[in-house]
């Protein structure tokens, strides 16, 4: 996982959680043929493209785009290879651009995806298919984010944000005051030079890694579940949210890796059992119902208390 379980913290609240990049550490994950990421993102490109690929009227994205080719062909050179001028491969997937034709022998699946598309979204295709994370673009002047490429949102609907100022998107998160107060400074703090990153959860019902709003209902908890078996159902979804910055445009690249994994296996030992109990218990009501736990919290409670007192492995 690129989760870092060191975010899952008491008592839990809603904040930016902005930490410098490690070191030595990459920003870009490689998607490989018959990965989980890559299937479920061919889907949504394949079949919804208009609710993945935005762009506010007028917006330049070409600096940005050149911004995260640079960075991604330096860090994962076996992802993606760029010649300087007109021609994009991506060595994993068998497919290139020329002057934005796509041309491969690749899955013929990821070809038809692309020339279907308008020729201006198929490079941010071949990128969203290259690798696991969304990509997103941060604009410090006017606060706002004029662009997505986002196949895998978490319950929330990417064409309802482009646009919109960075305080606007978090409007709705429960106790977002910590958020909104520092939107106008994280987006200085993002779009400068330094390469930030911050981690974000929630447990859920819902196993896959598309959770657009309008496709994806949000599927209840069994209320006649015992604690057992409602940890066997649930899933442990993670973020690790990145910015690759752009500071000659004042803009950054916002990457958001999704990973979905079984809560019982995220739940390895007694330690993250216990670091996640004290952290959902200590969730507001607001946050409980923002994030549909309020049916299922207190069996959660339950089973993590029982993982702890076993000394999990």
């Amino acid at each position: 996982m690129a989760f870092d379980f060191s975010a899952v913290s008491a008592p839990f609240r809603m904040q930016p959680g902005l930490r410098r990049v490690p070191p030595g550490a990459t920003q870009l994950s490689v998607n490989e043929i018959g990965s989980r990421a890559l299937r479920e993102k061919l889907s949504v490109l394949s079949r919804w493209p208009e609710q993945a690929l935005l762009c506010l009227p007028g917006f330049d994205a070409r600096p940005a785009l050149q911004a995260l080719v640079r960075h991604a062909t330096a860090e994962q050179p076996q992802a993606l290879v760029w010649d300087g001028a007109h021609r994009f491969d991506a060595p994993l997937l068998g497919w290139s651009l020329l002057d934005d034709h796509a041309r491969g022998r690749g899955p013929p699946e990821i070809g038809a995806c692309l020339r279907h598309l308008p020729a201006e979204w198929r490079l941010p295709a071949l990128l969203s298919l290259a690798f696991a994370e969304d990509f997103a673009i941060i604009d410090a002047r006017s606060g706002r984010i004029p662009w997505l490429a986002v196949c895998l949102p978490s319950h929330w609907a990417p064409e309802d944000k482009v646009g919109r100022h960075f305080a606007e998107v978090h409007a709705p998160v429960a106790d977002n005051q910590l958020l909104l107060t520092a939107a106008d400074h994280l987006a200085r703090l993002v779009t400068g030079a330094a390469h930030w990153e911050r981690f974000v959860w929630t447990v859920t019902p819902h196993d896959g890694l598309q959770a657009h709003p309008r496709r994806c209902a949000r599927p209840p908890w069994p209320a006649a579940a015992d604690a057992a078996t409602l940890a066997a159902l649930a899933c442990f979804r993670t973020e690790r949210q990145t910015f690759i910055p752009v500071a000659s445009h004042g803009q950054a690249i916002f990457t958001i890796r999704v990973e979905v994994s079984p809560l019982t296996q995220a739940i390895r030992s007694a330690e993250r059992a216990r670091q996640l109990h004290a952290a959902l218990a200590s969730m507001s009501d607001a946050v409980l119902a923002y994030r549909g736990l309020v049916d299922a919290r207190d069996r959660l409670l339950a089973w993590l208390q029982q993982q702890a007192d076993r000394h999990v492995a």
